[in-house]
């Protein structure tokens, strides 16, 4: 009964293994590096037409993809590991919003960012215009969510969920944990704790070894 993951180091492919991680599911993983060219992206044409990470293969030979939904999902398939609220908590609603801003908000951003030329064409002024506005768009969105969401222990109170892990993976990226701290200083505290967490410490150090 084991999980393939399609992913990368440093990747949004992270949040996913570090759940399954601390679910104690066993999984492997399939190494896509999809930024560093087609014969990487042609490794997940397979599973995924979009030819993007982080996909998941379930037991069952079930494909999922789109880390939001993989996420949600392995939390309501693993409901022991206590890594989402239920749909009668009361914080069920919140949960779905901010699982569903990291992604629509923050992650798109990054199609753009990591290929300028995607929407910027040959021209080194407008691609270097592309990289600023999305990296102000990035850290804005970041300060939208710190001013509305009410952390606690975690980003949702006194239990870990996914959403900890999708925060604290996605913080990582541009324009990286410095200017996190500056406009979302609530939400740093949380994710400094994600990443000192004991279970998660050999998986950080070859996963996403910290910046800082």
């Amino acid at each position: 009964m084991t999980y393939t993951v399609y992913g990368a180091a440093g990747s949004g492919s992270v949040p996913v293994e570090a759940a399954l991680t601390l679910i104690g599911a066993p999984f492997e993983v399939t190494e896509a590096v999809t930024w560093e060219g087609d014969h990487e992206r042609d490794k997940v044409a397979t599973v995924n037409p979009m030819r993007q990470i982080p996909a998941l293969i379930t037991p069952d030979g079930e494909t999922i993809t789109e880390s939001a939904a993989i996420l949600i999902w392995l939390a309501e398939q693993h409901p022991e590991a206590a890594l989402a609220p239920e749909a009668c908590d009361p914080r069920r609603g919140q949960f779905l919003r901010w699982m569903t801003f990291v992604p629509a908000s923050i992650y798109s951003m990054f199609w753009v960012r990591d290929v300028p030329s995607r929407l910027g064409g040959d021209d080194p002024a407008a691609q270097e215009t592309i990289r600023v506005r999305t990296a102000e768009r990035i850290a804005d969105c970041w300060a939208k969510m710190d001013s509305q969401i009410e952390p606690g222990r975690w980003l949702l109170g006194d239990e870990l969920t996914v959403l900890d892990l999708y925060v604290a993976t996605a913080s990582r990226w541009t324009p990286r944990r410095e200017r996190f701290a500056e406009v979302a200083p609530r939400m740093n505290k949380v994710v400094k704790r994600v990443d000192d967490l004991p279970e998660l410490q050999a998986f950080w150090a070859e996963r996403f070894p910290s910046s800082e």
